[in-house]
């Protein structure tokens, strides 16, 4: 493991540090480069559009997520951002792993949070 990281926008003060965005930061710090060609993002909720931009930009070579997000996931859900013509790099992309155990740990973790 290269990068770990986990949704810190709000405590954070920082609109881009969702999960994707710290663990390719982290990932980047430790390899000293930005671009992270070959390496594997694993995630438990299909990511946003923001997210899905920054790892093309970091050559992600593969993306693996979990729970598909109906509402906002760029990736399958509500938009193709890996499919738009003129990207300058492609990645595999595995959605749906383990999707079941992925969607009631978020629904678990939200309810917690909400009281």
């Amino acid at each position: 493991m290269i990068g770990e990281g986990w949704n810190r926008p709000i405590s954070t003060h920082d609109p881009t540090a969702h999960a994707e965005i710290v663990a390719m930061r982290a990932a980047a710090q430790l390899l000293a480069n930005y671009r992270l060609a070959g390496s594997t993002l694993y995630v438990t909720l299909e990511p946003c559009l923001m997210c899905a931009g920054a790892m093309i930009h970091a050559r992600i070579g593969r993306l693996v997520f979990g729970a598909y997000d109906r509402k906002r996931g760029a990736v399958n859900s509500t938009a193709h951002a890996f499919d738009t013509q003129g990207l300058n790099h492609q990645l595999e992309v595995c959605g749906g792993v383990l999707e079941p155990d992925c969607a009631d740990r978020l629904r678990r973790f939200f309810a917690a949070r909400r009281g």
